[in-house]
């Protein structure tokens, strides 16, 4: 099965081939997912009886902030994965190069980050609570599948220099530009 995973990943794919791929998942991304979202979120709303989150025009300028900073935060992260990794988010179009130039500077999962800041704004916009809580759940199922799955399958393809990648990097969270990532010291056995 390893083999088998290593072998996909070093498949390289062209430019138009990969393209091609981003074309087609962008729609269910940027308009499929968030339009499901809004429409079983206010759903969920409805049938719980839930009140509309945040008020106006502050659920607008916040919802719209973390859209915008979100679609361009992982727009960034696939550019930087088709150019630099010569891949695409899509696990069968893998990067080839371990990719250790910003955004993946500021944290290992720019895209996820992006993507997650992305809908939740979209739930701020529209006020429901029950699409903010399927964000929530769908982060924590994307989360575990980076930890549990992806996160070996890097350390498979680039070894050492993913470990020491993700030593100096956070999972999530970005750290401020230019200061040290403090690791506290292992007990010398």
């Amino acid at each position: 099965m390893k083999q088998k995973l290593l072998n996909q990943a070093k498949r390289e794919y062209s430019a138009k081939q990969r393209f091609l791929a981003l074309l087609i998942l962008a729609p269910i991304f940027l308009l499929l997912l968030p339009y499901l979202l809004i429409q079983l979120g206010v759903k969920m709303d409805a049938f719980f009886g839930w009140a509309p989150i945040l008020s106006k025009p502050l659920n607008g300028i916040l919802g719209l902030l973390l859209m915008v900073l979100g679609w361009g935060l992982a727009i960034w992260s696939i550019y930087s994965q088709f150019t630099i990794g010569r891949g695409t988010p899509v696990p069968i179009m893998a990067t080839q190069k371990l990719i250790v130039q910003p955004p993946f500077t500021y944290c290992r999962n720019p895209m996820a980050l992006g993507a997650i800041s992305m809908y939740l704004g979209t739930a701020l916009l529209f006020r429901s609570l029950g699409a903010l809580m399927l964000v929530l759940l769908g982060a924590v199922v994307l989360f575990t599948y980076i930890k549990l799955i992806e996160e070996k399958e890097m350390v498979l393809r680039f070894g050492q220099e993913y470990l020491e990648y993700r030593q100096r990097t956070p999972f999530l969270i970005p750290r401020i530009p230019g200061k040290p990532v403090e690791r506290p010291e292992k007990p010398v056995e």
